[in-house]
């Protein structure tokens, strides 16, 4: 029996091409295999990747004043910088001796044509500063996702080796491990360097007539050797040339000891009369330290009791000294297939190059957290779609079941493919994209069997290959449009400008793939399985007989219970303002409990990760050691927590760096007074509190011990999504550099001063001591001694001078010779100031009577950003409601009490950075608060634009613009279910809860196009007005059932989640909510809205 098609439309007639089609099924083969393909070559990361362009520019001025070096030479820079195109924001950091402009680009610039056109702007202005003026060339340094470590391996020695041993070691892993395929850079952090040291002796100097200055240039000119030239060689039988080459060069501590370096007395002078010379570990710059923490020390005892010995020399808090080797991975490679050959490199090392007293262990790994999140997540997406699967087996049963899982995974196949061609990789985000969208992918294949389902008991005796086309066009107008729907609240999401954009994309452009896809598997492939699998359902026996049982008996039932829960609204106006009135004031309660903050807003809340830094600033002019000394008693105190693994310290280097490093630049702190812990926690499994949880707890114990030491303390964990400069951000600008620093220290106080804000730290030094050696002019130049030789001359004595380098046929970094005092003679300036220089007669003048000594305080560090001078206040938000919002809020009643005495009111910024900064004092509030402000505006947007669209869709489906509005009306009752939802569970509602209502919107607006078109089709068809508004509302109750709860159990899977539970949330409790109040609030709303019009029309028709 031919199918007559012409009466339908494009749904029926393409299910009726397929239904029989042998193409069918291969295309459907096609569609798993490319699945398969995608799952297989997609690469794995635990997030998805922000790729912030950011270039460092360092432009030294050595011996310049931290205001010179900003008025001559970071203010023009930034000027010159700001003009190309893309960037997002300029700063300057000026320094005593060193200008640094930062220039960061705009999110999504590629890097490469980023660094062109910020090499090209150089290139074409490099007569910018005049030749003479003494800056050196700029040194370009960018910096990107790819330059953040994906695997750190810390060696150290449980006998306490030196770093410089360690360090020898670690420069040989450095080559194995940079020829293993898909590593970028492999460096060392941490180890002292060798160097051979002339310690110098300026009594002995003095005696013997030599000074620094000829003592360098002596050793410079006695490590030379260069090619000659060729001569014939007379000594050869045939005629052969002969290369000469002369000269010598310095191969060992010995050597340099034998150089002759003057002539005292008619004697020659061996550099080693007048210095001390020693080839070993440099003067330590930086410590890094690896300590065992209780867990590891559990685990280690655990592994095997017999070995319970060897692990007593590992006790929990033991100071190791270490060195860390990073390794990135270059754009595009596999992170975890990288960090796994490194592994497998390192392991192979062992009792080779890596010494059996060596232990290396793995303390960063991206790329096992990576693979462990994406096949955990494939896993709950397995489990999601056997859950759908499962209740639509309940519900319709089993051969139904089978189809409607048939087309899920195809979709879920499909869709992954399109995710790789589109360039995601597999991540925390894309997979959850697929995972909430299983419920509304499944939507279209219930939809189409439920109602081949329905229409085989309405025509029991037609063929199937007649009923398929028919119910799929009865049904598959509304599916279109109800698809495009969801389609069109999502993909405006995919335009979130910012840092926030790249990671979100995923969710829009994934979901609506998948919709995408999900469709038309419904119209082709669905309805080939139904010919195949439901077959025998053609006659009433067996199976389909206990189904039409079933529908019998649902079916009564349903419209017994619309019929009495309807016809009072449909009845009375009254009840129908009553109803309006109680949505009303429940949507009223709903929104209010943000206002009680019993829902707290929060831009993303922490995930649990295995890892948190500890990031300590001492007081400007602390030495080192001191520094260390803070560090090791944070460490002692950390050690000893149960849920810690190990930590690594770093004093006076930074620790391998995060992405939050990446945006804070934690990579230039190298000063003597800072240091950080990087803390290893045990894996999440192994602990019962999440690490926000034991961070936060940790926190006040370790603000004590900083306390203590006069040191800032801040916790610093992993971001979950885009890093900020810190969760809370006052920039301060205004006329005066004096004034805004002033006013910063207010504000610190402020900070200080309110309620949960924690880790208050400013960009302004402390003062320390500085000495000036100020030359005496005249009786410098009478002596003939330039000043240039006398700064020099103090320089070398000090930091120490490289004046040449060993050739020692082996050292792969180059070992300096370098001319210093020794440590012993670094404590005051008396070794300083007996240092002798040679005057114009030959006399030797200690550099005492050269200059005049003036003490002071140290040059602070200016910043401006975007051209405008400013000073930073920076906080962290901790307490129960931990979102710096609220913070905010809490400390803008004492910003009048901050503001600067007879200066007028302070302006206050939220947006955009004051115009002009010279009338006025003013903060600009940034940090968490401006990314938290961009990505709800942009999501706002994309939700109003994502109404409009449905709306002309729905229009164009129901010719009218009334009807839309009715469709749409259950929008706004999702907040009904979404806000409490929030305050049961105690979650804060994020920007992934945005997310959920945003999905919501096209979920529930699907419902109700199914609503309305059922209800209009049965007026066409005779049915009275007021029967079909309630006939609506029984059939379409079980579809609209069965996708709201396949939507909701896709939900379940994410809700353990601690970043997207908050989508969770907005789904399950959005989803019951609304869905019970559109099947009452549409049948009721269209019929108060349409039943003078219908009543008129039937009448005219009677």
């Amino acid at each position: 029996m031919n199918i007559n098609t012409e009466k339908m439309g494009i749904s029926g007639r393409i299910a009726a091409a397929f239904q029989s089609n042998p193409l069918t099924p291969l295309l459907a083969l096609v569609a798993l295999l490319l699945g398969l393909f995608a799952v297989l070559v997609t690469p794995r990361e635990e997030e998805p990747q922000i790729n912030v362009t950011m270039a460092n520019v360092l432009i030294p001025f050595p011996g310049a004043s931290s205001a010179d070096v900003q008025n001559m030479v970071a203010r023009p820079a930034e000027q010159l910088l700001s003009q190309i195109a893309g960037i997002e924001h300029t700063y300057s950091v000026a320094r005593p001796g060193v200008a640094v402009v930062t220039v960061q680009f705009k999110v999504g610039v590629p890097r490469t044509e980023a660094l062109v056109r910020l090499y090209d702007v150089l290139n074409a202005n490099q007569d910018w500063l005049p030749r003479d003026l003494g800056t050196l060339a700029p040194i370009v340094k960018p910096k990107g996702i790819d330059d953040v470590p994906v695997l750190a391996v810390t060696l150290w020695g449980k006998e306490t080796l030196p770093a410089y041993e360690l360090e020898r070691v670690a420069h040989a892993v450095e080559s194995e491990l940079k020829s293993v395929p898909g590593t970028r850079e492999v460096q060392t952090i941490g180890g002292p360097g060798r160097a051979v040291h002339v310690w110098l002796d300026p009594v002995r100097m003095r005696e013997r007539g030599v000074d620094v200055l000829s003592l360098k240039q002596s050793l410079a000119s006695a490590n030379v050797g260069m090619p000659s030239g060729t001569v014939v060689d007379a000594h050869s039988k045939v005629v052969q040339m002969l290369s000469v080459e002369t000269g010598e060069f310095l191969r060992s501590e010995q050597d340099v000891g034998d150089i002759v370096v003057g002539v005292n007395k008619g004697l020659p002078v061996f550099l080693r009369e007048v210095a001390r010379i020693e080839t070993g570990a440099q003067l330590a710059q930086r410590y890094v330290w690896f300590t065992p923490g209780s867990a590891m020390v559990t685990n280690s005892k655990d592994v095997s009791p017999e070995g319970a010995n060897k692990v007593d020399a590992l006790q929990a808090g033991s100071v190791n000294p270490a060195v860390t080797i990073s390794v990135t991975k270059k754009p595009g490679q596999n992170a975890v297939d990288v960090s796994r050959a490194v592994s497998e490199r390192i392991k192979s090392l062992n009792n080779t190059v890596i010494p059996s007293n060596i232990e290396a262990t793995i303390t960063r790994d991206y790329g096992e957290t990576a693979a462990e999140k994406a096949n955990k997540l494939i896993q709950k997406l397995a489990f999601a779609t056997g859950s759908v699967i499962l209740l639509v087996g309940l519900a319709l049963g089993r051969r139904e079941a089978v189809i409607v899982g048939a087309a899920v995974i195809l979709t879920l196949m499909a869709t992954l493919f399109a995710s790789w061609a589109w360039g995601f990789t597999l991540n925390r985000v894309s997979l959850f994209a697929l995972i909430f969208s299983i419920g509304i992918l499944v939507d279209d294949a219930i939809v189409v069997v439920e109602n081949i389902h329905r229409h085989q008991q309405l025509t029991p005796n037609d063929s199937l290959k007649d009923i398929i086309p028919r119910a799929v066009d009865e049904v598959g107008g509304p599916t279109i449009l109800a698809t495009l729907t969801v389609i069109a609240a999502l993909l405006p999401m995919a335009f979130v400008t910012g840092l926030m954009g790249p990671y979100m994309s995923p969710i829009p452009i994934n979901s609506s793939l998948g919709m995408a896809i999900s469709l038309a598997i419904a119209f082709t492939v669905t309805p080939w399985l139904a010919l195949k699998m439901m077959k025998q359902h053609s006659h009433a026996t067996g199976t389909h007989a206990s189904h039409a049982v079933d529908a019998k008996g649902l079916g009564p039932k349903l419209q017994t219970l619309f019929k009495r829960v309807l016809t009072p609204f449909l009845d009375s106006a009254r009840k129908r303002w009553l109803l309006l009135a109680g949505i009303l004031v429940a949507l009223l309660l709903s929104v209010g409990l943000t206002l009680v903050q019993w829902v707290v807003l929060k831009m993303l809340p922490f995930d649990n990760k295995s890892e948190f830094q500890v990031v300590v600033e001492m007081p400007a002019g602390t030495p080192l050691e001191n520094t260390a000394s803070t560090l090791h008693e944070l460490g002692a105190l950390l050690a000893k927590q149960p849920e810690v693994l190990n930590l690594q310290a770093y004093a006076g280097t930074a620790s391998p760096i995060t992405f939050n490093g990446l945006v804070r630049q934690y990579y230039l702190r190298s000063d003597a007074e800072q240091g950080d812990l990087q803390v290893a926690l045990v894996d999440k499994h192994q602990r019962s509190e999440k690490s926000h949880a034991i961070a936060q707890r940790l926190r006040p114990e370790l603000e004590k011990i900083g306390l203590k030491h006069n040191a800032r303390v801040k916790v610093v964990e992993v971001p979950p999504g885009p890093p900020v400069m810190s969760p809370l951000v006052a920039e301060v600008y205004g006329p005066d550099e004096a004034g805004r620093q002033e006013l910063a220290m207010r504000l610190s106080k402020a900070f200080d001063e309110t309620p949960d804000i924690v880790g208050v730290d400013t960009s302004i030094k402390e003062n320390a001591p500085r000495a000036y050696l100020r030359v005496r002019h005249q009786r410098a130049e009478s002596l003939g001694i330039p000043i240039a030789s006398v700064a020099q001359t103090a320089a070398m004595a000090l930091s120490g001078a490289d004046t040449t380098y060993l050739r020692d046929g082996q050292s792969k970094y180059p070992v300096p010779v370098r001319l210093q005092l020794p440590l012993q003679s670094q404590t005051g300036l008396d070794a300083l100031l007996a240092m002798p220089l040679r005057a114009a007669n030959g006399q030797m003048v200690p550099m005492s009577e050269l200059v005049e000594i003036e003490r002071g305080v140290i040059d602070k560090p200016l910043f401006t950003k975007d051209l405008k001078g400013v000073s930073y206040v920076f906080g962290d938000m901790a307490g129960q409601l931990d979102s710096p919002l609220y913070g905010l809020f809490a400390i803008r009643d004492k910003l009048s009490k901050a503001a600067l005495p007879g200066t007028g009111e302070m302006g206050e910024y939220w947006i955009t950075q004051p115009a002009e900064t010279y009338r006025q004092y003013a903060i600009k509030w940034d940090g968490e608060l401006q990314i938290t402000y961009d990505t709800f505006r942009d999501m706002g947007a994309a939700y109003a634009v994502g109404l409009v669209l449905i709306y002309l869709l729905v229009v164009a489906q129901f010719r009218s613009y009334l009807t839309p509005l009715v469709i749409m009306a259950p929008i706004p009752l999702t907040i009904i279910g979404v806000m409490p939802g929030h305050a049961m569970l105690g979650s804060q509602f994020t920007a992934t809860s945005m997310i959920g209502m945003i999905a919501l919107a096209g979920i529930i607006v699907r419902n109700s196009i199914l609503l309305v078109d059922f209800i209009e089709l049965q007026v066409s068809q005779g049915m009275a007005f007021k029967d079909a508004v309630v006939q609506s509302a029984a059939v379409r109750a079980q579809p609209i059932a069965l996708t709201g709860l396949a939507a909701m159990i896709g939900a379940f899977f994410i809700l353990d989640d601690p970043i997207f539970n908050g989508l969770a949330i907005s789904l399950i409790f959005g989803i019951l909510v609304s869905t019970l109040l559109t099947l009452v609030v549409i049948p009721v709303l269209y019929y108060a809205l349409f039943s003078k019009r219908m009543e008129k029309t039937q009448s005219k028709l009677v």
